[in-house]
C-alpha cells in the first residue's frame, strides 16, 4: 500500500479500532511497528506526526484515550464502541439459536458481528462451529421473503404471495387452491424462531399473520395502502403461539409453581390474584383458538378453566378424545 497521509490516518484508525480497547493499549513503539507490516519494514514514522493524527482523529469524532503507563510511557487506546460486548453478545447468541439461519451463513454472519469490537474481545465471543441445530432447507427463501416484506412495509404497498403448509408426505401444498393472497403489510415479527407477517387481509379484512417460510412467489405491487391504528404488540400478546381467534377474558387457576411460567408468557402487569397457599387465578385477554387450549392442556391437572364455559368445555372435549384415544373409561 503506498504511504501518505490519507493512507497512514486509515490505518492508524485500523490499527486502534482492531488492537485497542478498554483492556489492551498501545505505544507509539508498537503503533509503528504495526504500521510498517502494513506499509514495509522501510516506512518511516515520525512521534510527532502520529500523535497529530490522533489528535486530528478527535477532532473527527475517534477519541483516542492516552493514558500513562510504566515508567512514564503514553500508552493509546480506541474505546468509544457503538456496541458493548455484552451487546455483541447477545446479537451473536441471536444468530446462534436462530434455527431458519443455515450454518454457512451463521459462520458468514458471525466474523462480521465480531468485526465491531477489538480482535482480543472478539476471541471471547462464541464461535458459530459450536451449534449445528440449523436447517438449511428454505433460508434462501426467507432472506428474500424479509427483503420484499420490509421494503413493503417502509413504501406501504400492498403484497402479493401465495401461502401454504406441507402434508404428511412432506411436500409443501399451496392453501386456497394456489390463489393469491393481497395483503397489507403491517409489521414484521421473530416470534418463536420464525420470523411472521402481520398485516391486514384483503379478503375478510381481519388482521392475520403469516409464516414467511411458507410464502411462495412474493411480489410488491405498484398499489399503497393507509395504515390504520393498530397495536402489535396487544396482537402478539394476545395471539396465543400464532394461533388466530376471537378475544375473549378468560380465568384460569393455576398452581402456585406455575407463577412464574405465566409471568413470562403475559408478563408482571398480568392480573394475579392468590386462591390459597397452593393456587392464584390469572384473569386476562386472550384469543379463543386450539393454540390456546394446547397451551393450557400442556399443564395438566395444575391449570384449570374457570371462566368461559366455551373454553373449559373445549377443554373437557379434549381429555375426553384423549382418553378414549388410550381406551380409558369416561367418566362424567
Amino acid at each position: 500500500m503506498e504511504l501518505n497521509n490519507n493512507t497512514r490516518l486509515l490505518q492508524l484508525q485500523e490499527i486502534l479500532s482492531q488492537e485497542t480497547d478498554e483492556y489492551h493499549e498501545l505505544s507509539i513503539k508498537e503503533i509503528k511497528e504495526k504500521l510498517k507490516v502494513v506499509f514495509g519494514s522501510e516506512a518511516k514514522f515520525d512521534n510527532r506526526t502520529l500523535k497529530r493524527d490522533m489528535e486530528v482523529l478527535a477532532e473527527a469524532g475517534v477519541e483516542v484515550i492516552q493514558n500513562q503507563g510504566e515508567f512514564g510511557k503514553m500508552m493509546y487506546s480506541y474505546q468509544d464502541r457503538v456496541f458493548e460486548t455484552y451487546h455483541l453478545r447477545l446479537l451473536i447468541d441471536a444468530v446462534l439459536s436462530a434455527k431458519f439461519i443455515t450454518e454457512k451463513e451463521k459462520k458468514d454472519l458471525i466474523p462480521r458481528i465480531k468485526q465491531l469490537t477489538s480482535k482480543h474481545i472478539a476471541k471471547q465471543l462464541p464461535d458459530p462451529v459450536l451449534f449445528n441445530q440449523s436447517a438449511d432447507d428454505g433460508y434462501q427463501l426467507v432472506k428474500l421473503n424479509i427483503d420484499h416484506v420490509h421494503r413493503a412495509i417502509a413504501e406501504q404497498k400492498v403484497l402479493h404471495y401465495q401461502y401454504g403448509k406441507y402434508n404428511m408426505k412432506k411436500e409443501f401444498e399451496y392453501n386456497r387452491e394456489g390463489s393469491t393472497y393481497e395483503v397489507e403489510p403491517y409489521a414484521l415479527i421473530w416470534q418463536n424462531d420464525f420470523y411472521y407477517l402481520i398485516g391486514r387481509f384483503r379478503g375478510t379484512g381481519e388482521m392475520r399473520h403469516y409464516r414467511l417460510d411458507r410464502i411462495r412467489n412474493i411480489r410488491l405491487s405498484e398499489e399503497r395502502f393507509r395504515k390504520e391504528d393498530f397495536n402489535v404488540q396487544d396482537y402478539v400478546d394476545q395471539s396465543f403461539h400464532m394461533f388466530a381467534g376471537e378475544n375473549t377474558w378468560i380465568k384460569v387457576q393455576f398452581h402456585a409453581s406455575l407463577l412464574n411460567v405465566v409471568l413470562d408468557r403475559f408478563g408482571l402487569e398480568a392480573s394475579i390474584q392468590q386462591v390459597d397457599e397452593e393456587h392464584f387465578l390469572l384473569s386476562t385477554k386472550a384469543k379463543m383458538s386450539t393454540g390456546l387450549v394446547a397451551w393450557i392442556m400442556q399443564w395438566g391437572r395444575k391449570a384449570k378453566v374457570v371462566s368461559p364455559e366455551e373454553l373449559k368445555e373445549e377443554i373437557r372435549e379434549e381429555v375426553l378424545a384423549m382418553c378414549e384415544g388410550y381406551g380409558l373409561e369416561e367418566y362424567e
